[in-house]
């Protein structure tokens, strides 16, 4: 990625919905120029998809936990299966694999406790690959909607 694309990323993540006229008029080239490097960068993959932000409580989802889980056992089968599955289920929006003591971080939205509680208690806790899992209530969620490249690590630094 270049400066040029670089540039067309930070627009787009600033406003998706903005027309390529405007974007290619702040960045500073011909409309068919910018065209042609969004398309490009959705080939490449480096542009996966355009998403409106919902506000959750819209969605009747006002609570929100992370929830941490262990399963058994470790397998890619498991794995695998697990995360396909608990994806589908209404309540998560997101599901990461993890290293270290846990083995998914599962993030949750419910209407309220008592349906946080009800799909802790009734969803995960009845999987027999589930071991063990904790949860956290999330009070507030920040997230940064606008991301710059990272410069790319110089041989022989340390991190």
């Amino acid at each position: 990625m270049d400066e040029l694309d670089s540039a067309i990323i930070r627009e787009l993540q600033a406003d998706a919905r903005q027309s390529n006229r405007d974007i290619a008029r702040k960045v500073g080239v011909a409309p068919s120029t910018c065209l042609e490097r969004t398309r490009l960068l959705r080939e490449r993959g480096v542009i996966r998809g355009y998403h409106a932000d919902i506000d959750l409580r819209s969605l009747n989802r006002g609570v929100q936990a992370m929830v941490s889980a262990q399963v058994r056992p470790l397998s890619r089968e498991v794995i695998d299966s697990f995360q396909r599955s608990v994806a589908e289920l209404p309540e998560v929006l997101s599901v990461y694999v993890t290293a270290g003591s846990d083995d998914f971080l599962i993030h949750v939205a419910a209407q309220d406790v008592d349906q946080l509680h009800a799909f802790l208690v009734d969803r995960l806790a009845k999987r027999k690959e589930i071991i063990g899992f904790r949860s956290s209530i999330i009070f507030r969620h920040l997230r940064k909607t606008e991301l710059e490249p990272l410069p790319p690590r110089i041989p022989g630094d340390t991190p």
